[in-house]
């Protein structure tokens, strides 16, 4: 009887430790799988198909991380390796290189990710073991459990699935706070931050070793003022918790600040640019109004040559005429002076790249859409479209109705592949320096809902596609 109770005991003892690798397993899954970033390749894909496949790669490669980190620590778990530190290193390692086959960038971010998890994890498994032993004890010196000694594996197990339940409780606890603080989920980390960010999380570990030496082999061997040391201990593993949540939450606010400062400098920048546009519409009808002067004198010159039978030297004077109030005025007629003169511009540029431009965009006039709205629109679409076209590529811009809805379309050929945020829905920016990318679609999808609408993004058949949507009322 008693070491069938030994012999169960060690069963529940293995099955605690299959459960713990696989709540540690689960959880590593739960926290990386947002952080990972994943590709649309194929020419098809819309954006909600596109954001599907993309949640799809994301489970595939959190899981297949916590998948390697299961298998290795089973591994280790039935060699026996006696040395702890060797087996949680080596369980690191293959959760890291594991993440880092599954998303090849961001390495940084990775070791921060590895890092904070593992910690939160033995803190909370180390909190979970200090209540595990202290309620173990408190139920065997009751009356109840002393006449009844039947019942000691049932009080072990259950103390064991109690041990269970609190450390998944206080890692799920962790893992949703990171995961809700932490919002520039895919933006490049940079050493400096690492730094910042893990080094509480290392000196909690320190702490942890230490903590757990003086209550291994010195409180438990004498049980010496047990009850207050391991208080102070959970206090201990609580402050380091809060401590590393702390740090995350200061960084995000300072890079929410960040991206809030270079938001308002980018619209600092197009305000700039929309009063350069106006200033130019001004010159423009400064020239027209010179223009409408000379006017009489022009048809004064034509009619003499036309009653002098001069009809190849009129023609001639005309064309001339003709060009020279074309590069007066420009050639696009959007129905707004300054959307006018961004179009323009932006079809200058495109040429100078050997760019087809092709536009049928006509200004709502008629509606309360405000030219400056449109013009940023316009700004950061036409912007985006020309930095990722190709020479001999083409660009169309086309406006219509819909209904009470206006729509502005910009496609342009893009042959290259998109990563997109899975929290925004946007293609995230290709260019290395994010200083000042980036903000280009945010900026018109806050156009767009100033005026209850939307925008649309799609890539197909090597062309890449933007719809804006606004509401006229």
């Amino acid at each position: 009887m008693f070491w069938d109770a030994i012999r169960e005991s060690n069963f529940i003892s293995f099955l605690t430790s299959l459960a713990e690798m696989f709540i540690r397993s689960f959880c590593f899954c739960q926290l990386v799988k947002p952080f990972i970033a994943s590709e649309v390749t194929s020419d098809s894909a819309s954006a909600s198909k596109g954001m599907e496949r993309i949640l799809k790669k994301k489970k595939k490669g959190a899981s297949y991380a916590a998948a390697v980190y299961f298998s290795t620590m089973l591994l280790i778990y039935m060699i026996p390796l006696y040395d702890a530190y060797a087996m949680f290193a080596i369980g690191i390692l293959a959760a890291f290189s594991a993440l880092c086959l599954v998303d090849r960038r961001n390495y940084r971010q990775k070791f921060f990710l590895v890092a904070t998890f593992f910690s939160f994890n033995w803190f909370a498994a180390a909190m979970a073991d200090i209540l595990y032993d202290d309620l173990y004890e408190f139920a065997g010196n009751t009356q109840f459990m002393r006449s009844h000694s039947h019942l000691w594996l049932a009080l072990y197990a259950a103390v064991r699935v109690f041990y269970l339940v609190v450390e998944f409780a206080l890692t799920a606890i962790g893992i949703w706070f990171i995961l809700k603080v932490y919002a520039n989920k895919h933006a490049e980390m940079e050493t400096r931050e690492l730094i910042m960010l893990s080094l509480p999380s290392f000196m909690g570990m320190v702490g942890f070793e230490i903590v757990r030496y003086y209550r291994t082999f010195y409180i438990l061997k004498t049980e010496k003022i047990k009850n207050d040391y391991d208080a102070l201990a959970l206090l201990f593993y609580a402050v380091a918790i809060i401590t590393v949540m702390v740090v995350i939450v200061l960084y995000q606010q300072i890079k929410r600040k960040q991206e809030e400062n270079l938001q308002s400098e980018l619209l600092q920048t197009q305000i700039d640019s929309i009063q350069r546009h106006m200033a130019q519409v001004e010159e423009l009808y400064q020239d027209i109004r010179s223009a409408r002067h000379d006017m009489t004198n022009h048809v004064l010159t034509l009619e003499t040559l036309y009653a002098g039978n001069q009809t190849a030297e009129a023609k001639s004077y005309g064309d001339a005429l003709k060009t020279e109030l074309a590069a007066m005025t420009g050639e696009i007629k959007s129905g707004n002076p300054v959307t006018d003169v961004i179009l323009q511009e932006r079809k200058k540029e495109a040429q100078k790249k050997r760019i087809s431009f092709y536009q049928e965009f006509h200004y709502p006039a008629d509606t309360g859409v405000n030219a400056f709205d449109v013009s940023v629109i316009l700004h950061n679409a036409l912007q985006n479209a020309i930095e990722n076209t190709a020479k001999d590529g083409q660009i169309t811009v086309v406006s219509y109705r819909r209904k009470n809805a206006y729509m502005i379309e910009v496609s342009n050929t893009f042959t290259g592949e998109l990563h997109w945020d899975a929290q925004s829905g946007l293609p995230l920016t290709t260019k290395t320096d994010k200083d000042g990318h980036g903000y280009g679609l945010s900026n018109i999808r806050r156009v767009a809902r100033k005026y209850a609408g939307d925008i649309d993004v799609e890539r197909k058949e090597g062309e890449f596609r933007l719809c804006v949507m606004l509401m006229m009322g």
